[in-house]
């Protein structure tokens, strides 16, 4: 026996609904989660892999604590968050390597124009700091702060050979480092990168 046309119609329209409800979630949530696989998953390779950044996998975390400035002042916890870093480590009489990183970072900071305020340049100073005459003449608006907690330090490797001081690296504004250059990696790599980056993720 059949059962009552009303009751066929009722459950219809329950799975009509539920089938609505799900594309309306595939909708919403599906960006989000191709930006995250995208972002921090296997599926986004910068092309051309030896010119451009080496991903960290996986993301990794770093602290949240001041550092000390070069002007001895302390800096908010929050220096490697709310916005995209780039961050240069090296010996703070900056030689010829540190000097082209540093130029290279703040030509690739303008060429973003509208979108530069995302980015910011850091400066981690190994030692002998810091030749402040150059810095403050050649790279106005530079964060540049010792490196002088060993627990932060370790969490850049500083100290092995694959990871040593005179690498770039790529920090999110929620404080995960994701991304390091060589240093003799192209400076384009770094710009291209990054407005990927800016282009998939609204935050920082």
């Amino acid at each position: 026996m059949n059962e009552p046309r009303s009751h066929v119609e009722s459950v219809a329209a329950i799975h009509a609904s539920r089938r609505r409800l799900l594309w309306l979630a595939l909708l919403f949530f599906g960006p989000l989660a191709v930006s995250f696989l995208l972002y921090y998953g296997e599926l986004w390779r910068p092309e051309g892999g030896t010119n451009k950044g080496e991903l960290v996998q996986p993301p990794r975390p770093l602290q949240a604590i001041p550092l000390t400035l070069a002007n001895g002042e302390k800096s908010s916890p929050k220096v490697l968050r709310e916005r995209w870093s780039w961050v240069y480590i090296g010996d703070g009489r900056c030689d010829a390597r540190c000097r082209t990183a540093l130029t290279d970072l703040r030509q690739a900071r303008l060429l973003l124009v509208e979108k530069a305020e995302r980015v910011q340049r850091v400066f981690l100073v190994t030692d002998n700091c810091c030749d402040q005459e150059y810095l403050t003449k050649e790279h106005p608006g530079l964060i540049v702060a010792l490196l002088d907690n060993p627990e932060l330090a370790a969490q850049f490797e500083i100290g092995k050979e694959s990871t040593a001081a005179g690498r770039i690296y790529l920090v999110d504004p929620l404080g995960n480092l994701m991304m390091s250059y060589a240093p003799d990696a192209p400076s384009m790599g770094l710009l291209e990168d990054i407005k990927k980056l800016l282009k998939l993720s609204h935050i920082g």
